[in-house]
């Protein structure tokens, strides 16, 4: 049972599918077919996945705004940041990356830090390329030592030099696999697609077919028999590494705009994260050391000035929350914030009167 697998029919589900329902589970049915059967009979699956970074980026510009709104400047709107942003490649280059969405660990510092992204499609690449094939297959070097100029950027045929250019000559992405086929040998889109399936699923059958197909395609659009194979060797070869781009670029996305914040709105970012994972103590102790470090003071809590989340006073301060303290509640923590309204407390006898 996916964890966020949605089907969406045009009528009602039970027209189109069995459905089943685990017992105490009455508002979550699921589907009796498997996602393959789902897409023979005409429907669409998709999975919606939470991501808890966007609600550390929606945080993290509440309080941004708010300040930006005292100052009479207007708000910062995420969607429309410039993504070569030269303080966040700055930031990104000297793997400052704790806390930056799919940027930051160990693995991926010890990749950024031989890579030295420059501009966002390197981005892109980074998470399409830490995965153990691209890492175990020797691709990486080739494609940090082509970006770098230490290995000659060789493209397979001169007609593939715009698919492949930003990538080095290296194929990386489906999509490639993709528009290698409708370049050189005059596949559809939809064809296209399904020579990408076929390659991922390695269905020996399917494959023999797709590579007489790509061959034919290929020397009738004027590139030699030889050429044609070699190419199509290569794309099968890299299909088992290939990486959805799209996704790739969604992801890299979000990794950009967090690194963007933390590179213009430190400290607004840092409590933002602090209070994501208030609830895990060892995870705090990591982002304070990582305030320290960006010369933001946490202070102790404060009966008086916290509250249930780490908030921000100035660009070098953050008030440390209530609700990271092991054991106390959010309903605890608001009540005591309601009944601090009329005062501050004046000692632990006038806490416990009030409260």
């Amino acid at each position: 049972k996916h964890a966020g697998g949605i089907v969406i029919a045009p009528g009602k589900l039970t027209d189109f599918v069995p459905l089943y329902c685990e017992p105490n589970e009455a508002n979550h049915p699921v589907t009796q077919f498997d996602k393959d059967d789902v897409e023979a009979v005409g429907l669409v699956k998709f999975d919606f996945l939470g991501l808890k970074t966007l609600t550390i980026i929606d945080r993290a510009l509440a309080v941004i705004n708010h300040n930006r709104e005292m100052n009479h400047e207007p708000p910062v709107d995420i969607s429309l940041i410039a993504l070569n942003d030269a303080l966040t490649f700055t930031l990104l280059k000297a793997c400052q990356s704790t806390a930056v969405f799919q940027l930051e660990s160990h693995g991926m510092r010890d990749l950024i830090k031989r890579l030295q992204p420059d501009c966002f499609e390197d981005l892109i690449a980074l998470v399409a390329l830490f995965r153990p094939g691209p890492l175990q297959s020797g691709m990486v070097d080739d494609f940090i030592n082509r970006k770098h100029g230490r290995a000659k950027v060789i493209y397979p045929h001169p007609q593939l030099e715009p698919v492949l250019r930003p990538t080095y000559g290296v194929i990386l992405y489906q999509e490639q696999v993709m528009q290698i086929a409708q370049v050189l040998a005059g596949y559809t889109l939809g064809a296209a697609d399904i020579l990408r399936r076929a390659m991922g699923k390695k269905k020996p059958e399917e494959m023999a077919k797709q590579r007489e197909i790509f061959c034919t395609g290929a020397v009738n659009n004027g590139v030699a028999a030889d050429v044609a194979t070699y190419i199509f060797d290569l794309m099968e070869k890299f299909a088992g590494y290939g990486f959805n781009k799209s996704h790739s670029a969604s992801y890299a996305l979000i990794a950009y705009q967090t690194a963007w914040l933390k590179a213009h709105y430190t400290a607004a970012f840092m409590a933002a994260v602090l209070s994501s994972d208030m609830d895990k103590t060892e995870k705090v102790i990591i982002f304070k050391d990582e305030c320290e470090l960006l010369k933001i003071h946490v202070s102790p809590p404060d009966i008086n000035r916290s509250d249930y989340f780490f908030k921000v006073i100035d660009d070098h301060h953050i008030m440390y929350g209530l609700g990271a303290i092991k054991g106390v509640g959010q309903a605890a923590i608001e009540n005591i914030m309601e009944v601090r309204k009329s005062g501050d407390f004046k000692d632990i006898f006038d806490f416990c009167q009030r409260v």
